[in-house]
Order: C-alpha cells, then sequence, then structure tokens
C-alpha cells in the first residue's frame, strides 16, 4: 500500500502536502514524537500556512486518522477481494493479503493500535478511539462481506487473530510464522 509521498514534483494543494507529510511521520513515529516544528520543516511551509490549514495540530491528528482510513481500506478491499477473485479461500486470501502488508518496507503495524495506545496524552483521546473503533468495524464488515462469513462471532474471533498478528508483525516476529499459524487458525474458523 502507497501513498503519494509528500515531497513528489505531481502539483498538490498545500494542504495535502502537509498531510502526506504527517501521514509518513505519524504513522512511522507516532502523533506524539513528531511535533509541529518537524511537521513544518519536513513539509517545507512557513508556520503561518501551516496554521491556516490546521490550526491546531489535534485537527491534523484527525485528518491524518481519516485519510489513513480511506488509503488502508480501500487498499485492503481491493487487495482481499483480488484474492478472492483468483480463487483462494477465504483463509487463503486473508493471510495473502496481510503477507502483503506485513512485508511491506512502509509497515509499521496498524496506524489504529498505536493511534490507540498515543491516545491517552491528547486532549482528544475520545475522538481518536472513535475514529479507531471505526476502522475495525469497517474493517470487520468488509471481511464479512467478501469471504461471505456470516456468523458474527467467527468474524469478531478473526478480527482479534489479525491484531494481535499485525502486533506481532510489527515487534518483528516472523512474517511466514505469523502468516501459517493465521493460515491454519483461520482455516479451522472458517471450516475450510
Amino acid at each position: 500500500m502507497k501513498t503519494e509521498p509528500a515531497g513528489n514534483e505531481t502539483k498538490i494543494s498545500v494542504r495535502d502536502k502537509i498531510l502526506l507529510t504527517a501521514h509518513d511521520l505519524f504513522y512511522s513515529t507516532g502523533f506524539r514524537a513528531t511535533g509541529v516544528d518537524t511537521l513544518i520543516k519536513a513539509s517545507k511551509v512557513t508556520k503561518v500556512t501551516f496554521y491556516r490549514h490546521f490550526p491546531s495540530k489535534s485537527l491534523l491528528i484527525l485528518a491524518y486518522l481519516h485519510y489513513r482510513h480511506e488509503i488502508w481500506i480501500n487498499w485492503f478491499e481491493a487487495t482481499l477481494r483480488r484474492h478472492l477473485v483468483e480463487g483462494q479461500t477465504p483463509a487463503d486470501a486473508l493471510s495473502a493479503t496481510l503477507y502483503e502488508w506485513f512485508i511491506s518496507p512502509e509497515f509499521h503495524g496498524c496506524a489504529f493500535i498505536n493511534a490507540s495506545a498515543e491516545a491517552k496524552s491528547e486532549e482528544i483521546e475520545s475522538e481518536i478511539k472513535e475514529i479507531c473503533r471505526d476502522h475495525k468495524i469497517e474493517t470487520k464488515k468488509i471481511i464479512a462481506l467478501l469471504t461471505k462469513i456470516a456468523d458474527e462471532r467467527v468474524v469478531n474471533e478473526i478480527m482479534l487473530l489479525i491484531d494481535g498478528a499485525i502486533i506481532h508483525a510489527q515487534m518483528g516476529m516472523d512474517t511466514e510464522t505469523i502468516i501459517n499459524a493465521l493460515k491454519r487458525v483461520f482455516a479451522e474458523l472458517t471450516g475450510q
């Protein structure tokens, strides 16, 4: 899953340039570790321009989470759909989709798990957690819709497994081991 790099020569708005820069920095290092001065310098904008588009860092964090949701959920749905269309079982398709993400050089875990962990330090904690919950709910709906798994209990268990796998992959555990375990448990849960 690729985002448009903030320094790309393609003409983008100043607001988008700031948002893309924030995305790259917040996703790779967290929003708590990324100060406004760092964002301004990396975006190559003035402080006045920055605050004209994002009057507070909190508003930028929320914009980042909405943007991240949009690009990730579109990637996830398209990738899962592609694997299913290729004839893979739901267990294999889910595993293959996650594998593609985990081995990506841009992988830094789940932005929403990471944001939830950092939310306590922000005055917008409840807004952050609401966006994160909504992200997980939409992910769950896509899984249920595309895999045709009607049992909500099974889909909930799949989501728990996925979140655990994401954390293990983020910690640097062997990707093949994680994916093989997921594939095995997904197959058991889905009766494949």
